[in-house]
């Protein structure tokens, strides 16, 4: 169940990113980060309460650990968002956006160290071989206008995503509820906590950025929309299994934003790119055979 919630979460990212590109170039960092939450919430509830229409059970205990985990996830989900949203405006963003991709290598190395996670040699090579595709993928001949502000950026995109997820697994873990009502309770307490804090924070420092996004409202539903399937598949999978196997198969995300690029925003697909899909491919052979 876990390969299928990742598959449409990749599926779903694909898209939000395709609509957060084009959101930036008219609107400031926050103001896209915000479009990623703001019509998510209310979407994240919907589906929380129909699910206890559909099975009832008890109610989590959001104090101690569960709740600190589910703020930390928030904030630092933020954090790596308007990181990635600043590369989006680099024009050497493609290698910024392959190392924010290291986000599987990266949460793989914090798991075994500091969250119990386990993972067998099969498991690693996969995590591996997935996060250079990715980088080849997305790097490519740009690589030669490798700047440190690019790399410091992508790293810490990379690193925060990583520490996002992590947390979201142990908040899930911790409500101590049957799947799929924990996930769901991540994935509505986390979406209002960002949507609250960056509502508030824009209303006080920089109105006209939320008006810009009412202005736009068809980019930015899109950008929520793609946004909340992305992370209800996210917050399942990862729900149910270790978080790099989910990000490292989630890389075929790449396979999926050049079919997007192809058919939506009619950009030829490269056949150097066929070698890092391949690549891709084994990762993600390697992790399901794990």
């Amino acid at each position: 169940m876990w390969i299928l919630f990742t598959l449409f979460a990749a599926f779903m990212q694909a898209w939000r990113n395709a609509f957060q590109s084009q959101l930036s170039r008219d609107v400031k960092t926050a103001g896209v980060t915000l479009a990623r939450f703001i019509y998510a919430g209310p979407l994240a509830w919907l589906y929380l309460g129909a699910l206890y229409l559909w099975q009832p059970t008890s109610l989590p205990q959001l104090w101690g650990k569960g709740g600190m985990f589910i703020l930390g996830a928030a904030v630092m989900q933020i954090v790596a968002t308007a990181l990635m949203v600043q590369l989006f405006k680099l024009k050497n963003f493609a290698v910024g956006a392959g190392l924010a991709k290291s986000e599987a290598l990266v949460a793989a190395i914090l798991g075994v160290l500091f969250f119990g996670t386990t993972l067998t040699s099969l498991g690693w090579l996969g995590v591996v071989l997935g996060t250079i595709a990715v980088f080849l993928l997305s790097a490519g001949s740009a690589l030669r206008s490798l700047s440190w502000r690019t790399i410091l950026l992508g790293l810490a995109s990379g690193g925060c995503f990583a520490l996002t997820s992590l947390w979201v697994r142990e908040a899930s873990l911790n409500l101590q509820l049957p799947f799929p009502h924990r996930a769901a309770w991540v994935l509505a307490l986390v979406i209002t906590t960002q949507t609250l804090l960056l509502v508030g924070w824009l209303w006080l420092a920089d109105r006209a950025t939320l008006l810009a996004l009412w202005q736009r409202p068809k980019l930015t539903v899109a950008t929520s929309v793609s946004s909340f399937l992305g992370s209800f598949g996210w917050f399942s999978a990862m729900s149910l299994t270790a978080v790099p196997y989910v990000k490292t198969l989630g890389q075929v995300e790449v396979f999926f934003m050049m079919l997007v690029s192809f058919f939506w925003l009619k950009q030829p697909v490269k056949v150097k790119d066929m070698s890092g899909l391949v690549l891709i491919a084994i990762a993600a052979i390697l992790v399901l055979w794990n």
